[in-house]
């Protein structure tokens, strides 16, 4: 029998603490091993040396929002929300905070406003989202058009190491710089060399694409030095992130924006490229598989019944009234030839008003029924600019070959497009009917010269088609990289690298779904629907010990579950 961790934290291996925590976001129900909710990082450091001494996979997660399913597993899920030593630090003089792994991005932008400054990117997820996870896929959301992901925004972290061993990473310091360390050691021995070696060949293979979270990061080792740009977007597989140094940016005092209808996606990308040299700070669309799903007229806009077949919003933030001005007055001249109607917002609340119709979908799609709940399988593909119009014709197409109803939106500015499925899981097939959009739209992104996930990360769900788009001999690239930071394989296997089980298993939904107390799948479902993931998942399981009736008498029953 597996031995308990000497940590001082909490560890539940409950049938309740388990089923609590077999969901995050995405598609994905897996009862984990055990639950571990360390009390501070030299616990963390204890709990990664047991799990390297048993062999036993760990699955780091903060808030449990990412979509691709790197945030369950087997494994024993290790929480970092309830570390105590919380720290968030902002200088405002230099433009720089420190923060905890486990603080949101809701808090960190709270504190910086104070001094006018923020973290440009914006992920949908910021209320709840830690800023931990948001290394670990490196997000981005609607100003990644002109501010990027989070990497850049990155000056340096601390994580614990597969070995037990706490690291400091920082921009521009060398391997030889940082304190002694084994995966350090042995990334640069046997990891660096390979990755120098291929230079051409990473340039060759690389997406094209303005983001990236897929696969391991090495262009961007290539171009910085910076080993940390490896951990970042590697989802908790090659270190445990417990502190980050960030780079802030001051806030725009100005923002306007602008609402563009229009009949055909002919000339998208030609309207994409001409917004984008007007440096908008967001710039989205909404495909009229979104205008339906929320219904003509209830957002405003429709004149004589006429439904656009995309709307762009754009958003414009600068320094002064006037350039603000200046540079809508250029935005709106340069869609003119492509758009059916403009609308133009010059404050923040009037901007408000025309981007409500961007925030409408995520309600509706949360309040659907059990039997036609959106399934975030092809939910994150980025692709070059200008081929975004055919890939939003091949989903479209794909879909409705097999009876699909799908819904669209993303970050048109990016080339960069979210897909929501909406199968009958009445119906007989639907699970295959994903199957088979997964495979087919995965090859015309590889095809578009595209990467599966521009902001998400791989995950569980995306990991066997980095093959496809990279190639074996980048992926063993990735494997060096893995070998070197986690020679065990402890840190959350499956996910990025393949583990050979079929992405489209072990979902929340179907006659295989693993059941779940009736409460806590209650809890979670709400959870999903209310958006609410920053609520504690062993507010959910309750105490170890659950009070039940049995014959009309009280009874303690010890759920083990194991």
């Amino acid at each position: 029998m597996l031995p308990v961790p000497a940590i001082r934290g909490t560890y539940r291996t409950d049938q309740r603490a388990r089923a609590a925590y077999s969901e995050g976001a995405g598609i994905y129900r897996i009862l984990p091993r055990a639950v571990c909710l360390p009390a501070d990082v030299e616990d963390l450091r204890v709990a990664i040396c047991w799990a390297a001494d048993h062999r036993v996979p760990l699955v780091p997660r903060g808030a449990g929002s990412a979509m691709g399913g790197g945030n369950v597993g087997d494994g024993v899920v290790v929480d970092l929300t309830q570390m105590a030593g919380r720290r968030l630090e902002v200088d405002a003089a230099n433009q720089r905070a420190v923060t905890s792994a486990e603080v949101t991005l809701a808090e960190l932008n709270a504190a910086a406003a104070r001094h006018g400054l923020r973290l440009p990117p914006n992920p949908s997820s910021g209320q709840w989202a830690t800023v931990g996870g948001m290394v670990s896929t490196n997000a981005a959301g609607a100003r990644s058009v002109r501010y990027g992901s989070v990497r850049p925004w990155v000056e340096g972290l601390t994580m614990v190491t597969a070995d037990g061993e706490t690291v400091g990473l920082r921009r521009g310091v060398t391997i030889s710089a940082h304190r002694a360390s084994g995966a350090l050691s042995r990334f640069d021995r046997d990891t660096a060399p390979a990755i120098h070696q291929s230079v051409a060949l990473i340039a060759a293979r690389f997406p094209k694409t303005r983001k990236n979270s897929s696969g391991y990061a090495l262009d961007a080792y290539l171009a910085s030095g910076d080993v940390l740009d490896l951990i970042i977007g590697a989802e908790g597989t090659l270190g445990i992130v417990s502190e980050i140094e960030w780079r802030l940016d001051h806030t725009p005092p100005f923002r306007a924006g602008l609402r563009v209808h229009l009949a055909s996606l002919d000339r998208l990308s030609d309207l994409v490229i001409a917004l984008n040299r007007c440096e908008p700070s967001a710039l989205e669309l909404l495909d009229r598989t979104f205008l339906d799903l929320i219904g003509a007229g209830t957002w405003g806009g429709v004149s004589d019944g006429f439904v656009p077949e995309a709307i762009l919003l754009v958003e414009l933030e600068r320094s002064d009234p006037e350039a603000l001005r200046e540079v809508l007055a250029a935005a709106s001249e340069a869609i003119q030839p492509w758009a059916t109607s403009i609308e133009t917002a010059y404050s923040p609340p009037e901007a408000e008003r025309l981007w409500a119709i961007r925030h409408a979908a995520s309600p509706i799609l949360a309040r659907l029924p059990q039997d036609r709940r959106s399934r975030q399988v092809i939910e994150d593909a980025c692709v070059p600019i200008e081929r975004v119009g055919e890939y939003i014709r091949i989903v479209r197409r794909a879909a409705a070959e097999r009876d699909l109803p799908v819904v669209m939106f993303g970050h048109a500015g990016d080339g960069h497009i979210h897909v929501n499925l909406l199968p009958d899981i009445r119906q007989t097939g639907w699970k295959e009917a994903i199957t088979g959009i997964l495979e087919e739209v995965t090859d015309a992104v590889v095809r578009l010269g595209g990467t599966p996930s521009g902001e998400h990360g791989d995950g569980r769900l995306r990991a066997d088609t980095l093959a496809k788009v990279y190639g074996p001999e980048i992926v063993e690239l990735f494997r060096l990289v893995k070998l070197s930071f986690d020679p065990l394989g402890i840190l959350n296997p499956g996910v990025i690298l393949p583990s050979g089980e079929l992405p489209i298993s072990r979902l929340k939904v179907g006659s295989k779904a693993v059941t779940l107390p009736s409460d806590v799948e209650r809890g979670l479902r709400e959870i999903e629907r209310s958006g609410r993931y920053g609520r504690s998942r062993l507010e959910l399981a309750g105490e170890e010990g659950l009070v039940s009736k049995v014959e009309g008498q009280r009874t303690w029953h010890r759920l083990i579950g194991m």
